[in-house]
């Protein structure tokens, strides 16, 4: 998401105002966070695709992150079936899976992939700048979105200083190891790093005030409602609807 690849495609999702992605990305997420039954979250999932669908993103692009959180949740599946109580499916050894601890992880699975599919088509098509004006007008604190903003663009920076000081070790013929001199190198790089944000964050402070910073940024995309907006937000909506129809009625 950091990179903004997503940005540059031409669809319907990039088109919608940036407002109406980011409450229709919170409503989803949360509706799929707090339902447990597999029919609702197969549903999040069939949703979510057709987001990503309509945002004509590449398929390959969508199977490497989702290959990055599935990852993870494989460790789950090895640890939670066994060391959740109740009815016993089968047995590896002295390891017993419960059919409880099968269903629990099979939620999670579901419940992060829809997540994150979400996430992809409906907030990494926005650029992060507008996301945080996008925020600022949905009434977050102007405070949190300048954080946001200045996050994005300086971590770029931090992550070249580090690239930086990890080359002039290795020139000067560092090589890590598992010894007390690698994690005193290791530690003084991160010293280096963190003074030298500090320096970075006064010099960009003192350039702004230079400049008339007066506390305010002011952004030059204006937003704007449409009838594809209200659509959207329409559907979406009564998607989310059927969700909680599916996890209470069902």
């Amino acid at each position: 998401m950091l990179e903004q690849q997503f940005i540059a495609y031409n669809s319907f999702i990039h088109g919608l105002d940036p407002r109406i992605k980011l409450v229709q990305a919170f409503i989803l997420s949360v509706i799929l966070a707090l339902c447990s039954s597999f029919p609702t979250l197969a549903a999040g999932i069939v949703g979510a695709m057709i987001f990503y669908f309509l945002s004509r993103l590449p398929m390959q692009k969508l199977l490497s992150r989702l290959l990055v959180i599935n990852t993870f949740i494989f460790f789950l599946w090895a640890v939670l079936p066994f060391s959740y109580p109740g009815e016993t499916v089968f047995s590896l050894g002295p390891l017993s899976a419960s059919r409880e601890g099968l269903y629990l992880a099979m939620q999670i699975t579901l419940k992060a992939n829809a997540i994150m599919i979400i996430f992809i088509a409906l907030v990494s098509t926005i650029p992060v700048p507008t996301i945080g004006y996008a925020l600022q007008q949905l009434g977050l604190p102007e405070k949190l979105t300048y954080l946001l903003i200045f996050s994005f663009r300086y971590i770029f920076l931090l992550e070249e200083e580090k690239n930086r000081l990890l080359r002039s070790l290795k020139v000067r013929g560092f090589r890590p190891r598992t010894n007390l001199h690698t994690y005193k190198s290791y530690a003084c790089l991160l010293g280096l790093i963190l003074v030298r944000s500090w320096d970075r964050a006064e010099q960009v402070h003192k350039a702004m005030l230079c400049r008339g910073f007066q506390g305010k940024f002011y952004s030059l995309y204006k937003f704007s409602m449409t009838k594809n907006d209200f659509f959207f937000f329409l559907i979406s909506s009564i998607g989310a609807l059927l969700l909680l129809m599916l996890e209470f009625v069902l």
